[in-house]
């Protein structure tokens, strides 16, 4: 089977899953995005068509829950925790760094898709603090000289893995 005919598949089993349950469209986004990463707009027009829910209702959900995203995750994704502790122990000069390392503004992605930076009010690692996430790895007290070497390994890290 093609990864096309795989991933129609694969929709169209979330699809019939949730399609008669009264109310289910965000249980079915959810799917979705669990299964891409992302909420894509063929897919959410698949859905209207399959449904019978109108793409304006789709996207009216989509943009309200600030959890669906409508572009491709990064392949690097930046988490600077931004609570107190991180906050005052160094988290603005991270987010510099980054900023300087990636050209990425905290909020945003880049243009190629490699790169997404994000504040998070508390990533929970307060004794580590400052701390960032990678693609979900933590590292903790980092000091900006350090991130440069960080993003070379989770870039190095993610060659691997393709």
């Amino acid at each position: 089977m093609s990864q096309e005919t795989t991933a129609a598949a694969e929709l169209r089993a979330i699809i019939n899953k949730w399609k008669d349950v009264e109310g289910s469209l965000v249980m079915m986004l959810h799917s979705v995005q669990d299964k891409l990463g992302y909420v894509p707009r063929e897919t959410a027009m698949v859905i209207s068509k399959e449904t019978g829910i109108p793409l304006a209702k789709i996207y009216e959900v989509l943009t309200f829950y600030h959890f669906f995203k409508l572009n491709p995750p990064a392949k690097c994704q930046i988490a600077v925790c931004t609570g107190t502790a991180c906050y005052l122990k160094g988290a603005p000069e991270l987010l510099k760094e980054i900023e300087k390392c990636t050209g990425v503004k905290e909020g945003e992605s880049s243009p190629d898709g490699k790169y997404s930076v994000a504040g998070l009010r508390c990533i929970g690692c307060c004794g580590l603090s400052p701390v960032i996430s990678i693609n979900g790895k933590i590292h903790g007290q980092v000091k900006p000289s350090q991130i440069k070497a960080i993003l070379a390994e989770a870039e190095k890290a993610e060659v691997s893995h393709e």
